[in-house]
C-alpha cells in the first residue's frame, strides 16, 4: 500500500526527547532541596542531546497546552562538565534574564533569541560570557535587551523577576555593553533594533561579520557598512528606507551572495525602484544568488512589452528574462523575492524559487520565506493560499499544509495569522484532499487548531477552528486529544458568548463526541464536567436551548442522546439552581413544540416533574411559565393520547390554570421569541382551553411589556386574526377572551402610534 503524504514516523530520538521532558523527575532529574529540579549526579549529556532538549523544551512550551514551564529548567545546564550546549533557539516571553545567566558557563556557538520581550540589559551583559565562542547571534525583536530598567538598582531575588513598576519606567540605553571581544561572531541579526541605539558604534568592534540583518533599523550614515565590503556575503535590510547613499554603499559590497532590500508595502516608501538601479545591482554584485526586492514600486520600463512576454514556454534562462535588468545575470538566481510587486506576474523569471502572488508556487514560496520573521507578509500570502484552496485546487497539498501548520505554531499570538491560517486549514483538510493525508499530519492539524482555540476567544478564529474540526472523523480522529476538545467546546457553550452559529457547531461536535464513544470516555466526560460542573451545565443547557429552537432535528438528537435522563439528573443534583432550571425547561419547551416527539414526554415520571415545577418561584415566573408551556403543547394533543392513570389529565390542567392565574402579567421576561408560530398554533382550538389560555397570556404579557418588539411580530404572523377566532369559539373561557381582546387592543394602539418613544 502506498504511504500517504507526511506519513514518516517520528524518530526514536524525538520520541525519547519529548518523553524525558514530560517526565524529568522520573528520568534524568530528581527533586533537590525546596523541590528544586536537579540533574542526577550520574548523568552526562553530550552537546547534540542537550541542544535538542532545550530546543524541544521551547517548542513544547509553545505548542503543547498540557506542558508547563519547569522552574529551574535552564539551571540543569549550568555545569559544562555534565552538560554541553552549543546551538540554541529561544523565543518569546518565556525566556528570562536568569535563564541566560544559568547557562553562562557554556561555550555557545549559536544563540538565536526571537521576540524575547522579557530580556533586559541584565541578559545583554550575560551575552558577554559567550563572546569567546559565539559565531552566530540573533536578537531579532528583542529591543528591550538594550535598555536598563528604570529606578535605582535592586538586590536581585527571584520574586522581583518581573517587578512591573520597574518595567513601566522605560529605561535608558545600556551604554556599558559593547561587542568588543566577540571576535568569532560571523552572523548577527539585530532586526528591530531601537532607533535610540547608534548601530554604527555598536557594530564597529566586529571585524569578522559575513552575515548581517538590520531589518527596520535606522541607518542615518550607511557608508559605515563598507567596513565589511570584502567579507559580507549576506545583508538583510527589510523595511529600511532606501536612499541614494545607501544604494551607492550596497554597490560596493562586491562579495554579497544574498541581498534583501524588500519592504512590507509600497505606500510607506518614497523610493522608486528603477531599471537603472536594478541593472547596477546585477552588474556590481556578480556573486549574487539570492535577491529580495518585494514591496517596491517598480517603474514600467523594467519589463519587456506584453507581446514579447507571452512568447514561448516559461523559461528561467537569463537571456529570455521578461525583466530587462536580469537579462545580464550569468546564471539564474536561486531565490528572487518579488512579492507585492508587479514583476511577479511576468512569464520569464530567471530564478529557481520566486516569491509573488501570481500562482500557488509563488505564494507557497512566500509563506515559506517570510513566516519566521515577517508574519505581516506571511499573513497576506496565507490569505492568497486560502483563496486557491477555496476556489481552485491546491496542487501541493502536503507542502501547503505543513507551511500553514508551521505559521500557526510560530505565531501563536498573532491574531491575523491565526484567522487566515485556521480558515486555510478548513479548506485544506476537507473531503477533497483527505485521502492524501496521513494520520500524523491530520493530528498536527488538530493540535494547532486546538492551540488557536485556547489562545483566541475571538469569534472568527473560534468559528474557523470548530468548522475545521468538523472535517475530521469524530470521535476517532479526535480521541487522542479528547479531554482538551471537550474543555474547549464547553467554554464555547458559555452563555456570555452570543455567537449562536459557533454554539450550534460546538453542540454538534459535543454530541458526536459523547454519543459515539465507549463508556470509559463517557465517564471521563462526566467526571470532567459535562454532568457535575453546575456553571458549565448552565452554559451547556443554555446553548442547547438556543440550538433546539425551531430545529426539530436537534430536538430529536437531544432525546436520542438520553437528554431527558440528564434533565432529571440535573434537577436532582442542582435543586436550587434557578438559571439552570430555566434553561432546561426552555429547551424542553422547544422539544414539546415538535408534535412527533411529544409522546416521548408523556410518561408518569416526566409529567409529575413538570406539574411540580408549575409551583416553582425560580427566576420570577420563568420556570413555572416554561413548565406550563411544555404541558400546554402536550394537552393540545387531546385526551386520546393521555393513557396514564396517574397523574390525571384534569388534575394537571387544574394546576396549570392555578399557575397561570398566579403570574404577574406585567413581569419583565428573560426570554426572546423570534417567531410566535408555536404559540399561535395553540389558539383556535377547543380540545384544551388551558393551552389556549397559556398562549393568550404569553402574548398579552409580551405585547404589553415589549410592545415595539412584539406587536409588529404578532401582526406580521397573523396573530390578530387567530385571536378573533378565540373570541368566536364557545369553548374559550371568558377570562381567555378578555385577555385576547386586550392583546388585540394593544396591537391596534401600536399601529396608531408608531412613534412610541419607549423604544
Amino acid at each position: 500500500m502506498a504511504s500517504k503524504a507526511g506519513d514518516d514516523p517520528e524518530s526514536l530520538m524525538s520520541l525519547c526527547t519529548v518523553f524525558c521532558l514530560k517526565n524529568l523527575r522520573r528520568t534524568m532529574c530528581y527533586s533537590g532541596e525546596h523541590s528544586r529540579l536537579q540533574l542526577r549526579p550520574d548523568v552526562f549529556l553530550p552537546g547534540e542531546i542537550c541542544d535538542r532538549l532545550v530546543n524541544v523544551y521551547m517548542d513544547l512550551l509553545h505548542t503543547d497546552s498540557d506542558f508547563e514551564p519547569q522552574d529551574g529548567f535552564f539551571q540543569l545546564f549550568s555545569d559544562p562538565r555534565s552538560t554541553r550546549l552549543t546551538r540554541l533557539q529561544l523565543r518569546e516571553e518565556l525566556v528570562l534574564d536568569r535563564d541566560l545567566e544559568a547557562i553562562a558557563k557554556q561555550d555557545l556557538m549559536e544563540l538565536h533569541l526571537t521576540y524575547c520581550s522579557r530580556l533586559t540589559s541584565r541578559g545583554l551583559r550575560t551575552l558577554c560570557s559567550f563572546r569567546h565562542s559565539l559565531r552566530s547571534l540573533s536578537l531579532f525583536g528583542c529591543s528591550d535587551i538594550f535598555f536598563r530598567k528604570g529606578g535605582a538598582p535592586l538586590a536581585y531575588s527571584e520574586e522581583d523577576e518581573e517587578d512591573l513598576e520597574e518595567h513601566l519606567h522605560r529605561p535608558s540605553v545600556d551604554q556599558d555593553f559593547s561587542f568588543q571581544g566577540f571576535n568569532r561572531l560571523r552572523l548577527l541579526n539585530l532586526g528591530g533594533l531601537p532607533a535610540e541605539l547608534d548601530v554604527e558604534t555598536l557594530l564597529r568592534p566586529l571585524p569578522a561579520l559575513t552575515s548581517l540583518d538590520l531589518s527596520a533599523v535606522h541607518l542615518p550614515r550607511p557608508a559605515f557598512l563598507t567596513q565589511w565590503k570584502e567579507r559580507l556575503a549576506s545583508l538583510v535590510l527589510y523595511n529600511v528606507e532606501l536612499t541614494e547613499e545607501l544604494i551607492h554603499t550596497l554597490l560596493q559590497m562586491s562579495r554579497l551572495r544574498h541581498l534583501d532590500i524588500s519592504r512590507e508595502n509600497q505606500r510607506t516608501s518614497k523610493f522608486k525602484m528603477t531599471r537603472k538601479i536594478l541593472s547596477s545591482i546585477v552588474q556590481s554584485l556578480v556573486h549574487l544568488v539570492s535577491l529580495d526586492i518585494s514591496g517596491h514600486i517598480m517603474l514600467d520600463n523594467c519589463t519587456v512589452p506584453a507581446f514579447e512576454d507571452a512568447v514561448g514556454r516559461p523559461s528561467i534562462e537569463p537571456c529570455k528574462s521578461s525583466i530587462y535588468p536580469f537579462q545580464e545575470l550569468k546564471r539564474p538566481l536561486q531565490f528572487l523575492g518579488l512579492y507585492n510587486t508587479t514583476l511577479c506576474n511576468v512569464t520569464h523569471i530567471p530564478a529557481y524559487k520566486v516569491t509573488g502572488s501570481k500562482n500557488e508556487d509563488q505564494i507557497l514560496n512566500a509563506i515559506e520565506a517570510y513566516t519566521e520573521q515577517r508574519p505581516e507578509l506571511a499573513h497576506r500570502a496565507i490569505n492568497q493560499l486560502f483563496d486557491i484552496a477555496r476556489i481552485q485546487h491546491c496542487s501541493q497539498l502536503l507542502r501547503a499544509l505543513q507551511l500553514v501548520i508551521t505559521a500557526l505554531k510560530t505565531h501563536k499570538y498573532d491574531k491575523s495569522i491565526q484567522v487566515t491560517g485556521s480558515a486555510a486549514l478548513f479548506y485544506l483538510t476537507n473531503t477533497e484532499y483527505r485521502s492524501d493525508q496521513s494520520v500524523r499530519l491530520r493530528r498536527q492539524v488538530i493540535q494547532v487548531v486546538l492551540n488557536g482555540m485556547e489562545q483566541y476567544q475571538e469569534v472568527t478564529v473560534q468559528r474557523n477552528c470548530c468548522l475545521t474540526l468538523c472535517n475530521f472523523s469524530i470521535p476517532e480522529e479526535l480521541e487522542f486529544q479528547y479531554h482538551r476538545v471537550n474543555l474547549l467546546l464547553l467554554k464555547i457553550l458559555e452563555p456570555a458568548r452570543q455567537d449562536e452559529s459557533i454554539q450550534r457547531i460546538a453542540v454538534h461536535l459535543c454530541n458526536a463526541l459523547v454519543c459515539q464513544v465507549d463508556n470509559d470516555h463517557k465517564e471521563a466526560v462526566g467526571k470532567m464536567g459535562f454532568v457535575k460542573c453546575d456553571q458549565v451545565m448552565e452554559f451547556s443547557w443554555s446553548a442547547l436551548w438556543n440550538i433546539t429552537d425551531e430545529t426539530p432535528d436537534n430536538c430529536q438528537m437531544f432525546l436520542e442522546c438520553n437528554g431527558m435522563n440528564l434533565f432529571l439528573e440535573c434537577l436532582k443534583e442542582f435543586p436550587d439552581k434557578q438559571e439552570l432550571h430555566r434553561n432546561m425547561l426552555g429547551l424542553l419547551g422547544n422539544v414539546a413544540e415538535v408534535k412527533a416527539l411529544r409522546p416521548q414526554l408523556l410518561t408518569k415520571q416526566f409529567i409529575t416533574v413538570f406539574s411540580e415545577l408549575l409551583d416553582s418561584k425560580a427566576d420570577g415566573i420563568e420556570v413555572s411559565y416554561n413548565a406550563c408551556g411544555v404541558l400546554a403543547h402536550i394537552m393540545f394533543d387531546g385526551s386520546d393520547v393521555w393513557t396514564m392513570e396517574e397523574p390525571k389529565r384534569s388534575h394537571v390542567m387544574d394546576k396549570m390554570w392555578a399557575a397561570i392565574q398566579s403570574w404577574d402579567v406585567s413581569s419583565r421576561r428573560n426570554i426572546n421569541y423570534r417567531s410566535f408560530e408555536p404559540i399561535l398554533r395553540l389558539l383556535p382550538q377547543s380540545g384544551a382551553p388551558v393551552s389556549q389560555h397559556w398562549a393568550t397570556w404569553a402574548l398579552y404579557n409580551l405585547v404589553s411589556v415589549y410592545p415595539s418588539k412584539y406587536c409588529p411580530l404578532l401582526i406580521k404572523e397573523g396573530g390578530v386574526i387567530l385571536l378573533q377566532k378565540v373570541l368566536e369559539l364557545e369553548s374559550s373561557h371568558q377570562e381567555t377572551k378578555d385577555m385576547a381582546r386586550k392583546v388585540m387592543e394593544q396591537c391596534e394602539n401600536f399601529k396608531e402610534d408608531p412613534m412610541d418613544t419607549s423604544r
